[in-house]
């Protein structure tokens, strides 16, 4: 059993950042923040934030037509009569968005507490800072490379 505990914080350790960030990326993402939206235009590091969780990279090459230019439009056989604008999203969708926004912030906290957990409480504290610094800096020597 002390063999499986140990494994767990170490593991825990390791994987700590990560985990913290993406529950608050995700949680960033629940609410649309890192896209583009009537008025509403993100700040850069939302949208990169937004990039690095859904596509694990910087910044996403731009598929459309130059700016300036506009887009031909396609030749349809039968014009599709428009949509309706769709009715505001129900109340369980918004219900649902703020249950799993709590579900991020739990994660967050709980993992913040199991890093000072095991950060405070060790009796390995040079190789639980490694861990913790390599579970870090990886990632990003990883998307730099």
């Amino acid at each position: 059993m002390l063999l499986i505990r140990k494994i767990h914080a170490y593991v825990g350790l390791a994987i700590a950042p990560s985990l913290l960030f993406f529950a608050f990326s995700g949680l960033l993402q629940l609410f649309s923040l890192h896209e583009a939206h009537g008025p509403y235009h993100p700040p850069a590091l939302l949208v990169t934030l937004g990039n690095l969780h859904k596509d694990q990279v910087l910044s996403k090459p731009h598929h459309g037509p130059p700016p300036g230019q506009m887009a031909k439009p396609a030749k349809d056989k039968a014009a599709a009569p428009p949509k309706p604008p769709e009715d505001l999203p129900k109340v369980k969708t918004y219900v649902l968005k703020w249950f799993f926004a709590l579900v991020a912030v739990g994660l967050m906290t709980s993992t913040a507490l199991g890093l000072w957990i095991g950060l405070r409480f060790t009796r390995t504290p040079r190789l639980s800072w490694a861990l913790v610094a390599a579970g870090a800096v990886l990632p990003v020597l990883i998307l730099l490379s």
